[in-house]
C-alpha cells in the first residue's frame, strides 16, 4: 500500500512538471524579459514611479496579450507581486533601505495554446539608500493618532545620541499634494521638538500619507525617517462621559452613551472595568463587549461597594489599528460622596512650601509698615523739637550793656 501511494506521488510530480514545462515552452515559443526598467523619485517622501519598455524581440503576438508581472520590496519589509499590461507602476518604498525591483514579460492567448507564457529571466533594478546622516540620530517611536476622527495629532521621541542645538522638521505628503508640505503647527516640550498637529490642515482619511522626519544640527544633517499610513486606521476616541447606574434587589444595570465626536458608533467595541470592595478586601474585573453594545447587567453582593468605568476603541472590521480611549469617571454603589476634611487634616495637606511663602510675605508687610510709620513720625518730632527750642529762646531777656 505505501508503494503503490509513492508510486502515485511520483506520477503526480512528473505530470505537474510536464505541464510547467508546457506551458512555459509551448511549442517552443520563449519570451524575453522588459528593457529599460527605471525608478524616480518626484519627491513623495517614498512613493517611486516605476517604468519600463516592452523587450526587443517579441512574437507575432496579434493573437496573444502580453502582460509584466512586477515583484518589488515593500516598506513593510515583505515582497509584493502585481501583474499589469501597463508600462507604468507606482508603489511605496522605505527610502531608508535598498529598493529592489524586477519585472517578468508575460505572453498568453492563442499563440501560445492559452496557456501562460513567462520570461525565464528578470530584468532588476537595486537603488542604494542614501548613507546621509548621523549615525543614530533617527527619530524613536514615531505615532500618529486621530483623535475623536477630528484632528490628527503625530508625535515621536529624540533619540539620545541628536546633539543638542538640533533642529528638527516634519515633512507630510498624500495625493491630493503636489509636492510634500511641512508641518504646520509644530508641539514642543522645553524647547524641542516632540509632536506636530494637523488641525487646521485637515489630513484626508482612507488615503496613503507619507512622512518624512529629517533636521540639521552642528555635526551634521540628522539621519532621516520615513513612514506611511492610513489615519482611518489610528483612531482614538473621546472618554465617555454618560454612565447611568440602576440597581435592583439583586442586580446592577448599566448603561451609557457613545461618546461625543464622529466616530460611528457600530465601530465601537467596549471594556467595563468592574471594582468591588467589602470585608475581604477590593478586587476588580474587566469585560470586553464588542459590537457597539452599551449595557450590561451583572449580579451584585449587597454588603459590598461596587463601581464602574468605561472605555472605548475602534473594532478590527473597521480599523486595522486603534487605540483605547481614557477611562471614564467611575459610577459608584452606594455613592461616594465627598466628605469634607477635618481642619487638622487641612492643614496637614499644606504643603511646607506654602508656610515658608506666608512668612516671608507677613515679614515684608511688617517691615513695609514699619518704614512707613518711621518715615510719618520723623516730621513731627522735628517740629516739636523747633518749637522747644522757640518757646525758650523767647522766654530768657537779652542781656544788654552793663549800666555805671
Amino acid at each position: 500500500m505505501a508503494r503503490k501511494c509513492r508510486l502515485t506521488y511520483t506520477a503526480t510530480l512528473m505530470l505537474l512538471l510536464i505541464t510547467w514545462k508546457e506551458s512555459t515552452y509551448c511549442n517552443g515559443l520563449t519570451v524575453s524579459p522588459p528593457k529599460n526598467l527605471v525608478i524616480t523619485d518626484p519627491g513623495h517622501l517614498g512613493q517611486l514611479e516605476i517604468t519600463w519598455n516592452p523587450p526587443d524581440s517579441l512574437p507575432n503576438v496579434t493573437e496573444c496579450s502580453v502582460r509584466y508581472q512586477l515583484e518589488y520590496n515593500t516598506y513593510r519589509e515583505s515582497w509584493a507581486s502585481i501583474r499589469t499590461s501597463k508600462r507604468t507602476y507606482t508603489a511605496q518604498f522605505d527610502l531608508m533601505k535598498d529598493v529592489r525591483v524586477r519585472i517578468y514579460t508575460l505572453l498568453s492567448g492563442t499563440c501560445t495554446n492559452d496557456t501562460m507564457i513567462k520570461s525565464t529571466d528578470y530584468t532588476e533594478v537595486i537603488q542604494k539608500s542614501p548613507s546621509t546622516g548621523v549615525l543614530g540620530t533617527e527619530v524613536l517611536d514615531f505615532k500618529c493618532v486621530f483623535h475623536n476622527m477630528e484632528y490628527t495629532e503625530c508625535q515621536w521621541r529624540r533619540s539620545e545620541k541628536i546633539p543638542d542645538n538640533s533642529l528638527q522638521k516634519l515633512y507630510f505628503w498624500h495625493k491630493e499634494l503636489g509636492q510634500a508640505e511641512e508641518c504646520p503647527k509644530y508641539k514642543t516640550s522645553g524647547g524641542v521638538t516632540i509632536g506636530c498637529t494637523f488641525a487646521d490642515v485637515p489630513l484626508p482619511v482612507f488615503t496613503d500619507i507619507n512622512f518624512c522626519l529629517n533636521g540639521s544640527s552642528p555635526e551634521g544633517p540628522l539621519k532621516p525617517t520615513f513612514a506611511s499610513l492610513q489615519i482611518q486606521n489610528h483612531v482614538k476616541c473621546a472618554a465617555t462621559k454618560k454612565l447611568h447606574l440602576q440597581t435592583g434587589p439583586d442586580k446592577f444595570e448599566l448603561h451609557w452613551e457613545h461618546p461625543d465626536g464622529k466616530v460611528p458608533g457600530h465601530c465601537l467595541e467596549y471594556e467595563v472595568e468592574h471594582t468591588q470592595e467589602g470585608p475581604d478586601g477590593k478586587k476588580s474585573s474587566t469585560k470586553s463587549l464588542p459590537g457597539g453594545r452599551t449595557s450590561l447587567s451583572l449580579s451584585i453582593d449587597i454588603n459590598k461597594t461596587h463601581c464602574f468605568r468605561v472605555r472605548s476603541k475602534v473594532h478590527k472590521y473597521c480599523a486595522s489599528t486603534s487605540y483605547w480611549s481614557d477611562w471614564s469617571h467611575p459610577v459608584c454603589h452606594p455613592d461616594q460622596k465627598d466628605v469634607t476634611p477635618e481642619p487638622d487634616a487641612i492643614w496637614d495637606a499644606i504643603p511646607v512650601y506654602i508656610y515658608i511663602a506666608v512668612a516671608i510675605i507677613a515679614l515684608l508687610v511688617l517691615s513695609l509698615c514699619a518704614w512707613a510709620m518711621f518715615k510719618l513720625k520723623k516730621p513731627v518730632q522735628e517740629k516739636k523739637v523747633e518749637s522747644l527750642l522757640t518757646s525758650l529762646f523767647a522766654r530768657r531777656p537779652l542781656l544788654g550793656p552793663t549800666q555805671a
